[in-house]
């Protein structure tokens, strides 16, 4: 029996492709300076043996049709494969969107990313180049009726009326770089000890790192399963802390020992499926009424008495049944009051004395779903929310018209990746009740390399105070602390922690400053081709913290790695 040949038993390739296609398909694969495909012996002789055939020219039709239908007859009739320039995003010819070096083109057939709306792109974008563009500017008074003033004007000797400068930390000083072995997903500032700071992350570890003496650093992986969504520690003793997590459960910690107790468990048949797993998200402390608020993904809000550690009253259905409550507030002035907001659009404030479903003393309209919702921490009199819609929405007090909000700032926090959500949060120390930081999501071009800056924004005016960015930082940071006491920022940006600190501004004195680093762990590489599923690109560290625009490579687990450089005073 005659064996076919594998020339003749498979039909010829052919391959059509413009020039345009060929550089943007090896510019998709190697960048858009990579080098052209060679091509191998083989496809050369078998171009030469296409060529050879005595095959018609073009312009000879009716020999082409001829040999096409010879083919057929013999079962090996040609495939041809036609290579088109079409857009990644909106699968159309004629242009190309995407990352070209460190700046990202857009689509011109979708709407712009930033702001949402049609006609420009993300580049031209008007709220990209001044971000206060159609904003208006705070009032000084922010109500005409007679009654609502007069709370006002109580409120007033709790607010400077002259507004501080703002100090801004923009210079790391110390990090801890694969400090957890997931992203991290929330931070606090310990109460009383100003250089202690405890971190969650997607595993459920809760971690305690003293970054003033940076190698003291602990982490705790036995108090959750999963993600830890939220921290508060315990008004009466600050060296206990309760969490909240996606296993469904309350921990209440001792952070010397690490020894933690379950207060409530929604799950304690273990999995039974999705239709029955509940997880608890937003959590606040009342220390008033000496009460832990926590919710979870099916709209309702439970309350664990810290007396007792035990649950007390009945779950109440805060916001729409069968959606994720992912934060609540109370109100550092009236306690009483409580902010929430959650997947069904909305914010909603509650009197806590009558407590019910349906009774919200108002409910604030989102576009999207609603990250998070915070009041003003000294006066309590605003609100600070951020949305997916790309909105931070300030109300200006809830004495005056709550209908909508005093202004909306367009800002970059919408993301289509597995990111733990941006929040924007007020800064503690501000006295004017105006700065807010937040995380960005779309990149900056610094030097060639994109970089994910913090920014500072002045939600009286909607302009961009600043952006802190390190060149040796380019994972996304979507989680940052403000400290309540010190003139310092905390950023979560994937498995690593980062501390900013103000730089020095002076002329007249030199000093070498210490930039600490500890490194910890391994670091992680992706395998090619392979999606890692549910774990974003920042849960890996490929594109951690890169010393001098290169990865270093350290043979111990653990290593300080100080860089000394002058700086002037």
């Amino acid at each position: 029996m005659m064996t076919r040949g594998r020339s003749s038993a498979f039909p010829k390739v052919v391959i059509e492709r413009d020039t345009e296609s060929e550089e943007s398909s090896s510019s998709d694969d190697e960048g858009e300076d990579g080098p052209e495909p060679e091509t191998s012996e083989e496809e050369e002789g078998e171009e030469k043996e296409q060529e050879g055939e005595g095959l018609p020219e073009r312009g000879s039709g009716d020999g082409k049709e001829e040999t096409l239908a010879d083919a057929k007859k013999k079962g090996k009739a040609p495939i041809t494969i036609s290579l088109k320039k079409v857009c990644k995003v909106c699968k159309k010819p004629g242009h190309e969107a995407g990352f070209k070096g460190a700046t990202y083109i857009d689509c011109p057939m979708k709407p712009c990313f930033l702001c949402k709306m049609p006609g420009h792109t993300t580049m031209a974008c008007p709220h990209r180049v001044a971000s206060e563009h159609g904003v208006a500017p705070a009032p000084h008074r922010n109500t005409q009726n007679p009654v609502e003033y007069v709370f006002e004007r109580q409120l007033i000797p709790r607010t400077r009326q002259c507004k501080p400068a703002y100090v801004i930390p923009n210079q790391v000083s110390c990090a801890v770089i694969r400090y957890h072995s997931r992203r991290v997903t929330c931070l606090e500032f310990h109460p009383r000890n100003n250089n202690l700071l405890l971190s969650g992350d997607k595993k459920g570890q809760l971690g305690v790192w003293d970054f003033d003496k940076v190698s003291e650093k602990v982490v705790y992986g036995t108090i959750h399963s999963c993600i830890l969504n939220n921290m508060r520690f315990n008004p009466t003793n600050d060296g206990m802390i309760y969490s909240s997590s996606s296993d469904g459960t309350i921990s209440y910690t001792d952070l010397e020992t690490g020894i933690s107790s379950s207060l409530m468990n929604l799950n304690p048949d273990g999995w039974q499926g999705p239709s029955s797993w509940r997880m608890l998200y937003g959590m606040d402390v009342n220390a008033e009424r000496g009460l832990v608020l926590v919710a979870d993904t099916a709209g309702l809000l439970y309350l664990v008495d810290t007396r007792s550690n035990n649950e007390t009253g009945r779950a109440v259905l805060i916001h729409k049944k069968g959606s994720k409550v992912v934060g609540l507030h109370c109100n550092p002035v009236q306690p009483d009051l409580l902010l929430s907001c959650g997947n069904d659009h909305f914010a909603r404030i509650w009197d806590m004395r009558k407590l019910e479903a349906g009774g919200s003393l108002y409910n604030l309209a989102h576009k999207r779903v609603v990250n998070s919702a915070y009041f003003s921490p000294m006066s309590g009199t605003k609100i600070l929310t951020t949305a997916q819609d790309n909105r931070l929405r300030i109300w200006d007090s809830i004495f005056g018209d709550m209908d909508s909000p005093s202004r909306e700032i367009v800002h970059s926090h919408d993301f289509n990746r597995h990111l733990t959500p941006f929040r924007a949060e007020w800064d503690p120390k501000d006295s004017s009740e105006t700065l807010a930081v937040v995380g960005c999501y779309i990149s900056e071009n610094f030097n060639g390399t994109a970089l994910h800056p913090i920014d500072f924004i002045d939600t009286g005016t909607g302009q961009l105070v600043a952006e802190v960015m390190d060149p040796n930082i380019t994972t996304i940071s979507p989680v940052n602390k403000l400290h309540p006491r010190d003139d310092v920022l905390a950023s979560g940006s994937s498995r690593s922690l980062f501390i900013w600190r103000p730089k020095e501004k002076s002329d007249f004195v030199e000093k070498k400053e210490e930039r600490k680093i500890l490194f910890c762990g391994k670091a992680e590489k992706k395998k090619p081709g392979k999606n890692v599923g549910n774990e974003s690109e920042d849960d890996s560290d490929c594109d951690g913290f890169n010393s001098k625009g290169k990865r270093s490579k350290f043979s111990k687990k653990e290593l300080i790695c100080k860089s000394k450089r002058k700086v002037k005073r």
